[in-house]
């Protein structure tokens, strides 16, 4: 009996099953990011009101001086977006950048939760995967899973952060004076919008240019990128700019973002521009 060979076709088998559940696996990673996309589109407005600057008559100068920028009197106050990106991210440090160029589609509807889903590099440094308010999910060639956690407060906390930031620039309708939304100045040219929602708490601050353009935004985020691994507040941030029109809102199509924004070690990660900016109408 050839023993080697039984152990080689045994072997074969194995691999070849394993290979099927990572498949598999990676196939209902796809389906759960589709089926969470099409959760939040659904909480789009469908009788939107209208803006008019009365809306934001009472908030402070520089905040009221944003939303005269970003909304056009008489615009339907959608608040749920997607956002088609391409550019650059890096896994690696300011030292080592390493960047990859990327593609990624993402739906944001704050205060409830955003799917960012991506895929960059080449061949078998292919890396792709999904972020929400949920998990991080992320593979190498389509087919290793390497990074794969969330589910807890931590996790959380920091994807709240993340996309109340990202609802500054594409959803500002979303940042209306309501419960849980409140403005305040934040110094010259500056104002602060706090979100809360579901026990999170996240505070924004925006820069604004003479006309209400938003030109950078900083906040405190719940981070454990640092070397300890630690979470821990660390300061993020990014800069906005090439502004457009779209259906009444004016939004920056490029983004540079990264984190200790504001110190000498503001390292931006995430550097995009917009393929296609919309704001889906999805019946139930």
């Amino acid at each position: 009996m050839d023993y080697v060979k039984i152990f080689l076709d045994v072997g074969l088998i194995l691999l070849a099953i394993g290979i099927c559940y990572l498949l598999v696996w990676r196939q209902l990673d796809h389906h759960s990011d589709r089926v969470e996309m099409r959760r939040l589109l659904r909480l789009q407005p469908t009788a939107p009101r209208v803006f008019s600057m009365d809306l934001v008559a009472e908030l402070p100068e520089p905040a009221r001086r944003f939303f005269s920028f970003t909304i056009a009197d008489g615009t339907p106050l959608v608040t749920v977006a997607k956002v088609d990106t391409e550019g650059q991210f890096s896994l690696g440090s300011k030292e080592a950048p390493n960047y990859m160029d990327m593609r990624a589609e993402q739906v944001i509807a704050a205060p409830e939760g955003f799917v960012w889903k991506m895929a960059g590099g080449s061949g078998v440094m292919r890396m792709s995967g999904s972020d929400s308010a949920k998990w991080t999910r992320f593979w190498l060639a389509g087919l290793l899973p390497v990074a794969r956690f969330g589910g807890n407060p931590n996790h959380r906390r920091a994807a709240f952060g993340r996309y109340i930031a990202e609802a500054v620039f594409w959803t500002p309708a979303a940042l209306l004076p309501r419960d849980g939304v409140e403005w305040q100045d934040a110094g010259e040219n500056k104002a602060r919008v706090i979100v809360r929602h579901d026990g999170l708490e996240q505070a924004v601050d925006i820069c604004v240019g003479e006309d209400g353009r938003p030109i950078w935004v900083a906040f405190s985020r719940w981070s454990d990128a640092n070397a300890e691994r630690t979470y821990r507040i660390q300061p993020f941030g990014g800069y906005l700019s090439k502004f457009q029109d779209v259906e009444g809102f004016r939004l920056p199509t490029h983004v540079e973002a990264g984190n200790q924004f504001g110190t000498d070690g503001y390292f931006p990660f995430y550097v995009i521009d917009v393929t296609k900016l919309s704001f889906p109408r999805v019946h139930p």
